[in-house]
């Protein structure tokens, strides 16, 4: 089990962490959810009911991360817009599906990364030296969004734009400061696919 998840009986999963694997995984969901932001209704003085019927904004974000974590749902990348029309019609598409999408979308990753945190957490709460951590179906799946959203990030933050390139930067020198960033795409990597193989029916 150390490194990877396997199935549990009767569904779910579970992988042995130490203490630094923990810290790591934790650390990284909570500056997730710091670079996602609150939600409409968790804003200071904010209507929660109001929260619900906000619309969200038409503009891709600045942030190369979540550009890649919330990226336009219209235009093919491989294919350029014929023309200046053709162009300003997928602009206008893409902004009035990210204005009635994203809120849900930034809701459901928020409570993806919420998911990890409190389940490490209550295994801190379980003593210190590691542990192994159980997780249900449901969890379970929470944890592959969550995974998935991390390396995502990680792969912006390191340009990485194919599998490929990150085999290369895997080979990079220790004194690189990039190499530890690159070592946490890799792990993460691995859980996210064990996980999935767990979820197989």
């Amino acid at each position: 089990m150390p490194g990877h998840f396997e199935p549990l009986p009767g569904g779910g999963a579970a992988v042995a962490l130490d203490e630094v694997e923990i810290s790591i995984i934790r650390s990284l969901a909570v500056q997730l959810l710091e670079l996602i932001g609150p939600g409409p209704a968790e804003e200071e003085g904010a209507d929660p009911l109001a929260g619900l019927f906000a619309e969200g904004p038409s503009e891709p974000p600045s942030d190369p991360v979540l550009k890649r974590l919330f990226p336009d749902a219209y235009g093919d990348p491989g294919r350029p817009p014929a023309d200046a029309e053709e162009a300003a019609e997928r602009r206008a598409h893409a902004a009035e599906f990210r204005r009635y999408t994203e809120n849900d979308l930034r809701a459901g990753k928020r409570e993806n990364a919420l998911a990890v945190i409190h389940t490490l957490d209550g295994l801190s709460a379980a003593g210190a030296g590691g542990a192994v951590l159980e997780l249900s179906p449901e969890d379970s799946r929470r944890w592959l969004g969550a995974l998935n959203d991390l390396r995502l990030a990680i792969a912006s933050r390191l340009e990485i734009t194919e599998e490929d390139e990150a085999d290369d930067l895997y080979r990079l020198p220790d004194e690189d400061p990039r190499k530890p960033m690159v070592m946490a795409y890799l792990w993460l990597g691995g859980l996210q696919e064990t996980l999935v193989s767990t979820l197989l029916p």
